[in-house]
């Protein structure tokens, strides 16, 4: 189409052409008069996606919807008429796609007035508008969050510190409604301290000479409680005008309480990992200590079984036996701390256990302590280790009388507590529930803050040097954490010291203790197998032993053990150290012994337990302990008790009982003289039968198969022939007979873990010993040799 000369001359004037023309981010072209395109730069094609030949000609109405039909021509007529139309709207592209343009549309006209047309000026500002959006949508979406925010109180003051809005955070917060605090000043929050002191005042002037004011401090609620608040206040301007404030404030009451619980929790856990780690420690000196101790017990009694009829011996021995006593007592209160101490609990009714100590307590502190005693009516029972909780009541009372060497009152308190879950969220280890409160209360010196924080820890002691050993407390901590309860200590110098134990509640019935008599020391026949790693103190196990008349048979690990166990040979007692090393642990070794003889009985031993034989700070059901050191009187009493129980277990086996070679002088000299030549392929086997003939000092030949057996008796002239029948290469038959051949006065006897029958063995004497044998069997059986010969 021919462009209008005079219209296109005036578009120039008011755009240049060279700008139009090459102009990408706009869309400017002409209209004539009646709203037909004449001119169409690159920015139109971009922007609404015409070429010029399709949009030239075509009314300016293209580019707009049927819904805004009346727009385009609204638009010329205010052109024409005011000379400027400025709008923003949404326009069409060609491929029907909408975009937000910003328009100018001016009318053309020439010094004479008239129009020639129009010049129309678009730009996408797409983007702009959806900015535009986003704000409004994020003041609609900040308006609703204030309005239902509840955790913070967000409202606004003016510039003279006044309140203009409320949320429903701060209605909860603060308790005002909306109507009752607008217009009011923002101090009335703060307490008459702060106001006094111009708190509000200064908060205003930081907010305004910072732009944000950022604190934390008490704030008054209408009803008056007070809460600990952090506050920010941002100043709010319009140019460099400040127009007002916004304020946030939020409750943190509970989140400083919560981190003072947070720090107290932590501090008490360092503190019971500490004690944990120096239980762990204290538990691994005492069992090494208690081995120690086990092997000077032991060899000092058996000294006293031979020597103490004299005055002189007798008393050394018994100074050393009373220190080894007092190590022992030592070495417990280790364990009691390390919550290693084998506990007994039973039912118990406390006030009962405090009146039953009256009157050592009495004369344990003597006559310038005042000892009152106060016991809750209706008070419940516990479950304890009745011996344990004495010591602990009588070392707590020590500790006291200590510290009021000028005489003055201890306080014996007995009450049900409840600890609850406020209680409990601090200190771990430690469960909510009901519990029997022991307190010991004294008048003396008091400790300070830093002796507290070490008065549970072992040795720690504010004594001079012999006088008291540190462990009074710190035993009471760890019976009160291996019997499931609490300890608590409170003190101020000057004023005394409280300890607090708190001890299990339980509904069940109390168990009266019994009083036995002290047992004789008893004898005994029975063969039994010692498993002790520490050579020392195996062998003076085996001499107690082998004092009190048993057969005994030992090992130094479980390994060990067990090849003896499988070896045939009959064993009525286990008696095994709780803690061995190598890769069977003593009480899976123990299960399997018996598993192998049913009838075994199984007595542990141990100066530390490790949890092996112990969970919850009890034994486990079914267990028997002898702790470590023991004496023989204990030994003695404890094998005896286990021995002739015989509602346990049936034998395997029945033992023999045979008389102590001892009181058979002349018989045993004659088997003394007895050459004997072991055979057996299996090495346990083997050294469990060389070892039961060295305990009646008979050492034997031994062989782990025929030929080496053949080949010693051609160089060795023997009495007795000891074979196993079942042997690889040649049985037990072939070899008996030909050793014969090479020794025809020889004695067969026939070990085998089948019943044999008479025919089986009359060529050869007709003597055979089934598996499993005792010691008492086999040395009926050299009886029975030696009276053939």
């Amino acid at each position: 189409m021919q462009v209008q000369p005079k219209l296109q001359s005036l578009f120039n004037a008011v755009w240049p052409k060279l700008w139009v023309d090459s102009t990408e981010d706009c869309s400017i072209f002409a209209l004539s008069p009646d709203g037909i395109v004449v001119t169409w730069n690159r920015g139109g094609e971009r922007i609404q996606g015409y070429p010029p030949d399709e949009i030239l000609g075509q009314p300016f109405s293209r580019f707009y919807s049927s819904e805004c039909a009346g727009i385009p021509d609204a638009a010329l007529q205010e052109a024409m008429h005011s000379g400027r139309y400025v709008s923003e709207g949404w326009q069409r592209r060609k491929d029907g796609s909408s975009f937000w343009a910003s328009v100018v549309i001016t009318a053309l006209r020439p010094p004479d007035g008239r129009l020639l047309g129009y010049g129309v000026f678009v730009q996408d500002v797409s983007e702009k508008r959806a900015a535009h959006d986003a704000v409004l949508r994020s003041e609609r979406s900040f308006r609703l969050l204030v309005q239902g925010v509840t955790d913070y109180a967000i409202f606004m003051l003016n510039s003279d510190g006044l309140v203009t809005s409320w949320n429903a955070g701060a209605r909860r917060i603060k308790g005002y409604s909306e109507s009752e605090i607008l217009g009011s000043h923002f101090s009335r929050f703060y307490t008459p301290e702060d106001r006094a002191a111009g708190v509000p005042n200064r908060a205003l002037e930081s907010a305004r000479r910072e732009g944000r004011f950022e604190a934390e401090g008490w704030r008054v609620r209408k009803d008056g409680t007070r809460f600990l608040a952090h506050v920010i206040i941002d100043a709010i301007h319009e140019g460099d005008q400040l127009v007002g404030f916004a304020k946030i404030t939020r409750d943190i009451t509970e989140r400083r309480r919560a981190a003072e619980l947070l720090a107290k929790t932590q501090l008490e856990l360092f503190q019971a990992q500490k004690m944990e780690a120096l239980g762990k420690l204290t538990g691994g000196v005492a069992h090494d200590f208690n081995n120690v101790l086990q092997v000077l017990r032991g060899n000092l009694e058996l000294l006293e079984s031979r020597h103490g009829r004299e005055a002189w011996s007798r008393e050394r021995l018994g100074s050393a036996i009373a220190a080894v006593d007092r190590g022992a007592k030592l070495a417990s209160q280790l364990l009691a701390f390390g919550r290693q101490q084998p506990l007994a609990p039973i039912v118990i009714n406390p006030a009962r256990l405090l009146r039953d100590l009256d009157d050592l307590l009495r004369r344990a502190l003597g006559e310038t302590i005042e000892i009152e005693s106060v016991v809750a009516g209706g008070l419940w029972n516990t479950v304890v280790d009745r011996h344990q909780l004495e010591n602990v009541i009588l070392n707590l009372a020590i500790n006291a009388r200590d510290a009021m060497p000028d005489g003055g009152k201890l306080t014996l308190e007995l009450a049900n507590a409840t600890l609850d879950d406020d209680y409990v969220a601090v200190v771990p280890d430690v469960h909510a529930g009901q519990y029997v409160m022991l307190g010991v209360t004294d008048t003396g010196t008091g400790m300070s803050k830093e002796v507290m924080e070490r008065a549970f820890e072992p040795f720690f002691t504010t004594k001079s040097e012999g006088h008291g050993t540190g462990l009074g407390l710190s035993m009471a901590y760890g019976f009160a954490k291996q019997s499931g309860g609490h300890i608590r200590l409170y003190s101020e110098i000057g004023h005394g010291t409280t300890v607090r134990l708190y001890l299990p509640r339980t509904t069940g019935e109390v168990i009266e203790p019994t009083v036995r008599p002290a047992p004789l020391l008893r004898h005994g026949s029975e063969t039994i197998l010692v498993v002790e790693d520490d050579l020392e103190v195996q062998s003076t196990v085996v001499a107690l032993l082998t004092s009190l008349g048993y057969a005994v048979l030992k090992a130094n690990d479980a390994e060990q053990a067990l090849a003896i166990v499988s070896s045939g040979i009959h064993i009525d007692l286990l008696f095994t150290d709780v803690v061995m090393p190598g890769r069977i642990r003593s009480p899976d070794m123990a299960k399997r012994a018996v598993q192998a003889l049913p009838g075994l009985k199984v007595l542990f031993t141990s100066g530390y337990t490790q949890n092996a034989i112990v969970h919850g700070g009890r034994l486990d059901p079914g267990v028997s302990l002898l702790s470590k050191p023991y004496t023989r009187q204990q030994l003695a009493a404890k094998l005896r008790q286990m021995l002739d129980d015989d509602s346990k277990s049936i034998s395997a086996q029945p033992t023999q009982s045979y008389v102590n070679p001892v009181s058979q002088e002349g018989q045993r000299r004659e088997m003394d003289k007895l050459r004997i030549l072991a055979v057996d392929d299996d090495p346990a086997s083997l050294d469990a039968l060389s070892e039961l003939l060295e305990l009646e000092g008979i050492k034997a030949l031994r062989a782990q198969n025929p030929r080496a057996a053949l080949e010693l008796l051609r160089l060795h002239h023997v009495d007795v022939l000891l074979t196993d029948v079942f042997m690889p290469d040649m049985t037990g038959r072939e070899l008996a007979q030909r050793a014969l051949d090479l020794q025809p006065s020889l004695a067969v006897v026939f070990l085998s873990g089948d019943q044999l029958s008479q025919d089986d063995t009359a060529q050869f004497g007709g003597i055979s010993l089934r598996k499993p044998y005792s010691f008492g069997q086999l040395m009926d059986v050299l009886r029975t040799v030696t009276n053939r010969r």
